[in-house]
């Protein structure tokens, strides 16, 4: 059997929770099975493409991350004894492991509660999406060296706290749960608007994030947040072959060419969302995804039912609030009664420290105060986003608006 590049990368991303659950469940100790694991995804990234895949690829990797970490245990070993006596103690070759799927395992250990928010993202792409230190690091744009660092903290941090490897109890599950999908939207998040950069989507975080999105809903088919969450990266991410002009340019939404979105993820989200919000309990993911098909199912921008998205608002702002709420909120409350009405409410919104400078702020006033017909403070906030702004996109395209108010 032989595989190209593409398929060998596709089934070593599936293949690596499985295969680090494996590990983990027969050998303990999470940080060095976790090295023995991308040790031989490369070996297998190297020799599979060249020699076509083995009969069985899971079984392969599980042996040959099994011989790895063996050796690693007895390098480490060796300190303290005599080689001699290392490699009776060794444990010898494991026979294939039990079919056992450990993925909603590792993604709650990945996001234990004791780990910074950075390295709760950098473990859980390594461990549960099989990518590498470098994949990671240039997805982020930051330094291999940083997110190596990170990684390796979080894995102390593990071991030293005594997280063990199995699932929590019944009344921390929630909780950890819960981590696990903030851990997803931050990824998704950051692929489809980058925080920085030269580029407005990063393809290989949204499409990342909505894979594991998935294996997390395979594993968790009744619980709504997880449904929601990922109805709402399916809905969001139909919009992203408009969102840009061959130039790289931001389009907003308003002004998208909405026959290049993506009618079978829209249609895929819609009836998820739906299914979802009339059987399980309401939470701020499916109310997000419930907004975001409001604005799909519009065929036009000047069709979207913005009463029923600030109702949804209303419900979000009670139910989960936060600076990021009380901002789009502020955006439905001037298209539903005004932008005048809306100026208030950004003003109230403007005092919280969370959002005290964010170019957002500045973006949303320029846009409402554009609205309302005062061309000249329009832009003036327009160049305060364009200058607060670290993604090269979004500062042009604010650039651009500010420029138009000058004509």
């Amino acid at each position: 059997m032989t595989g190209g590049p593409d398929s060998v990368e596709s089934l070593l991303r599936e293949l690596a929770p499985q295969v680090l659950g494996a590990l983990v469940r027969r050998h303990g100790g999470f940080d060095t099975c976790e090295d023995a694991v991308q040790e031989a995804l490369l070996a297998a990234a190297l020799q599979w493409p060249a020699e076509g895949l083995p009969d069985n690829p899971k079984g392969w990797l599980i042996t040959t991350a099994s011989r790895r970490r063996i050796e690693l245990w007895r390098s480490e070993t060796a300190r303290a004894r005599r080689e001699e006596t290392v490699a009776a103690l060794a444990p010898p070759d494991p026979e294939p492991a039990a079919d056992v799927d450990d993925t909603l395992t590792l993604f709650l250990l990945c996001c234990h509660p004791s780990l910074t928010e950075s390295s709760q993202v950098a473990l859980t792409l390594r461990a549960v999406g099989g990518l590498t230190t470098g994949e990671i690091a240039r997805a982020f744009l930051v330094p291999e060296s940083t997110v190596g660092q990170r990684i390796s903290r979080a894995k102390q941090r593990i071991k030293a706290g005594g997280a063990a490897f199995r699932m929590p109890p019944p009344v921390q599950l929630p909780e950890r749960v819960a981590a696990v999908l903030h851990v997803l939207y931050l990824i998704f998040n950051e692929g489809y608007t980058a925080s920085s950069g030269e580029a407005l989507h990063r393809v290989e975080l949204t499409a990342e994030a909505i894979r594991l999105t998935r294996q997390l809903r395979a594993l968790l088919p009744d619980d709504g947040e997880v449904a929601g969450l990922l109805a709402l990266m399916l809905l969001t991410d139909a919009r992203r072959p408009a969102r840009t002009r061959p130039d790289g340019a931001l389009v907003p939404l308003a002004e998208q060419d909405r026959d290049r979105w993506d009618a079978a993820a829209i249609a895929e989200g819609v009836a998820l969302i739906t299914a979802t919000l009339a059987t399980a309990p309401i939470g701020p993911y499916q109310l997000q995804a419930a907004i975001a098909a409001v604005h799909d199912e519009a065929a036009r921008a000047e069709d979207t039912d913005w009463p029923q998205i600030l109702a949804l608002y209303d419900h979000l702002a009670a139910l989960a609030p936060g600076p990021m709420v009380t901002l789009n909120r502020v955006v439905a409350v001037a298209m539903v009664h005004g932008p005048e009405a809306g100026l208030e409410r950004l003003a109230e919104a403007a005092a919280d420290p969370a959002l005290a400078g964010h170019h957002r702020v500045h973006a949303v006033r320029a846009h409402l105060l554009d609205l309302a017909g005062d061309a000249a403070a329009a832009r003036t906030h327009y160049e305060l986003a364009a200058d607060a702004t670290l993604s090269v996109p979004e500062r042009r395209y604010l650039e651009a608006r500010a420029a138009r108010l000058a004509d």
